[in-house]
């Protein structure tokens, strides 16, 4: 079996059981919903734990409980067609000039880590239209500067 059949699988149990992202997530427990449910879709993985209450939870076979512990092949083609994903990424293109020139700004030369990373999602209620709040927290990572000798900076931090 592929990651890819394993996926399937479980979303046609999902749909059969009529069950949601949250009582499923409230089954496997110990993560994020984003996280969870991501490992459901094969974008994450789960401790051996966490694989063995999705075991139970959906019925699996020891095979398909080990795979659900497995680093997965992450990401998708570019750009991405769903209009609700294209979305993410067209506010990445717009904006992410401006967000790398506020955060070396800040932070000094480097990236925000989308490993040591964070991600909330919140409904607002709003009387035009309920807004989709997603509040993601990543370590800063600076650059290093190899073959830094002397008095110059080896890593990226923000220069006083």
């Amino acid at each position: 079996m592929k990651r890819e059949d394993l996926t399937e699988k479980l979303l046609d149990i999902k749909r059969e059981k009529g069950w949601s992202w949250k009582h499923i997530c409230e089954k496997i427990g110990g993560y994020s919903e984003v996280l969870i449910t991501g490992a459901i879709l094969g974008q994450m993985k789960l401790t051996k734990p966490q694989a063995a209450n999705a075991g139970e939870l959906f019925g699996l076979s020891k095979s398909e409980i080990a795979m659900l512990n497995e680093t997965p092949m992450r990401g998708m083609p570019m750009p991405p067609t769903d209009p609700l994903i294209y979305r993410f990424y067209e506010l990445v293109m717009v904006n992410g000039p401006a967000w790398k020139a506020l955060i070396e700004e800040e932070y000094g030369d480097g990236i925000m880590s989308a490993i040591d990373f964070d991600m909330v999602m919140e409904r607002l209620p709003n009387p035009k239209g309920d807004r989709v709040k997603i509040t993601m927290s990543g370590k800063f990572l600076p650059y290093k500067y190899y073959g830094a000798s002397g008095n110059v900076p080896e890593y990226g931090f923000k220069e006083g």
